[in-house]
């Protein structure tokens, strides 16, 4: 498995892991905020190979300030999920956040069937909408 940064080339495999999650996860009206991101993210992107393939992809960005960070469309082909991929995926975010040094809160916002899974990783819940939760994760133990 590599976790590496996003090239333009990666844009149709991005594209397949986002087409895979749709119906359930994903609404395929947010198709264009996806494709905005890819063609003009705001923060790194990665994109996630396993066997080859891309199997994931999934990014941040950081509040203007740098006390916080966002992650931005992360997500595993639904044939690889439930192995441990998006877990790898989410901690390499993470870390890379944190080689910052400057942000002390990580913030996630997900559709709710995803709430879950970053609960299991850490997470609270912050706030709850209609469609989505939002997450946030201390980084800091100590201030």
């Amino acid at each position: 498995m590599d976790v590496r940064p996003y090239e333009h080339s990666d844009r149709p495999a991005c594209l397949a892991v986002f087409h895979s999650l749709i119906p359930g996860l994903l609404d395929a009206t947010t198709l264009p905020l996806f494709e905005a991101w890819l063609e003009n993210a705001a923060g790194p992107y990665f994109v996630m190979e396993h066997e080859a393939s891309v199997v994931g992809c999934g990014g941040y960005s950081f509040s203007p300030d740098g006390s916080a960070a966002t992650l931005q469309w992360g997500m595993v082909h639904r044939s690889s999920q439930k192995m441990g991929l998006g877990r790898f995926l989410l901690l390499y975010r993470i870390r890379e956040i944190g080689k910052g040094g400057t942000a002390g809160l990580v913030f996630a916002k997900v559709p709710r069937p995803s709430a879950g899974f970053f609960e299991k990783q850490g997470f609270r819940v912050n706030g709850i909408e209609k469609d989505a939760v939002e997450l946030i994760k201390k980084l800091t133990v100590c201030p």
